[in-house]
């Protein structure tokens, strides 16, 4: 199984996930063009993708599923109410798939399994996908970790896991306060301790690789999240390699196995 942010932040969001014969992207949150051009940078290209997979309808995540469903012929994933509600922004496509929040669907030679988290969308997922030996999460944009997220998320061996922003940084930044309000509510987004007291659970079982996602450019820095999650980690955090994804390019392979 190989895993690769292709880029995360404010401005969009694209990971891809691969194993055996089969490749997704999770979001496609950038141009067509520009998606190409990131896959480019890794050796592959959209004609190389199996399918898209969503996990909830704001743009940032899905201004390029249309045109990248359309022009290369992949059939796209999500829930009923995720679909409707992008339906608007995104067009037609190519093959609309759905599946049903806390149902797992097989596609090739993966197993996914998306799971309820807690955003102000229509019916917003996080996912976890298996090949039968690895497995991998994806759990951003959520305001809060529930016990169902943590659940699905302590089997995983690499984990895409949100850490938008530094609670001081947006109390003292240009955000207005009701906009504040919404990324600090339990619908919104991830503070860098809340993403650390997470890990800090997960850190005891099979977890080897994280990457920092969804990392917020004027409320949030790098630097800030990985040392929050060193803090709390402490001594657990020599056996996990961890990483902050930019959103400007793409981040490296993790490959297991």
């Amino acid at each position: 199984m190989k895993v690769c942010v292709l880029g995360s932040g404010s401005k969009g969001n694209c990971t891809l996930v691969r194993s055996g014969s089969t490749t997704v992207l999770i979001d496609a949150g950038f141009s067509g063009i520009e998606i190409k051009r990131r896959l480019d940078a890794i050796g592959l290209r959209p004609e190389d993708i199996t399918a898209l997979l969503v996990t909830h309808e704001h743009n940032d995540h899905i201004s390029g599923v249309g045109v990248l469903s359309r022009r290369c012929n992949l059939p796209v994933y999500a829930n009923p109410a995720t679909h409707q509600a992008a339906e608007a922004k995104v067009g037609n496509l190519s093959g609309r798939r759905e599946f049903q929040t806390g149902t797992p669907f097989t596609l090739g030679d993966l197993e996914i399994h998306p799971f309820s988290i807690s955003h102000d969308t229509a019916d917003p997922v996080g996912f976890v996908l298996t090949d039968g030996t690895f497995n991998t999460g994806y759990c951003t944009d959520t305001g809060k970790i529930t016990t169902l997220i943590e659940h699905h998320l302590k089997r995983c061996h690499v984990l895409v896991l949100e850490s938008n922003h530094d609670p001081i940084m947006l109390q003292n930044g240009p955000y207005p306060l009701p906009l504040q309000q919404r990324v600090r509510s339990n619908q919104g987004h991830l503070a860098n301790g809340d993403a650390a007291m997470l890990l800090r659970k997960l850190a005891g079982g099979h977890l080897r690789h994280v990457v920092l996602a969804h990392l917020s450019e004027v409320n949030n820095q790098p630097r800030l999240a990985l040392q929050a999650v060193s803090r709390c980690l402490r001594d657990q955090a020599r056996s996990i390699n961890i990483v902050s994804a930019v959103q400007h390019i793409p981040g490296p392979f993790i490959t297991l196995g």
